[in-house]
């Protein structure tokens, strides 16, 4: 929940290759502050602890954000959740050799203002991804 001091964050992820959310990835939330953080000029990142996507791709407990946040990024831990998803497939139907994913990471950095909250969805399949603000 944010103050008029802090910002708050949230995320999901929905797997659009099957139209379904992407339950057990791995979410890093990093946060940095002042004007150094400021246009890209530095400004040290502070990791602030993680969380994993539920059964309906939220993340429901990640960290509260320290006051004078300007940056947070959010890490997503995706090629462990494609390797899953493609022995699965095989699994069920050896003649599917899917390639996993592309990009084994997603890293999405983005600025905040106090008193704002940010939702963050990632829209996730094994060769792309798209992110947006939402509500």
């Amino acid at each position: 929940m944010s103050t008029s001091t802090t910002a708050s964050v949230s995320t999901h992820i929905l797997d659009t290759s099957i139209g379904r959310p992407a339950a057990g990835v791995a979410v890093q939330l990093a946060a940095r502050s002042g004007q150094s953080a400021l246009y890209g000029q530095g400004g040290d990142w502070q990791t602030l602890g993680g969380s994993v996507t539920d059964a309906d791709g939220r993340c429901k407990d990640l960290p509260a954000l320290p006051a004078g946040t300007t940056h947070v990024r959010l890490d997503f831990a995706v090629e462990p959740y494609f390797e899953k998803k493609q022995a699965d497939a095989q699994q069920d139907a050896p003649a599917n050799r899917d390639s996993g994913a592309f990009f084994p990471e997603v890293a999405i950095t983005f600025a905040v203002k106090p008193g704002e909250h940010y939702h963050v969805p990632l829209l996730l399949n094994p060769f792309g991804y798209s992110v947006y603000r939402g509500s």
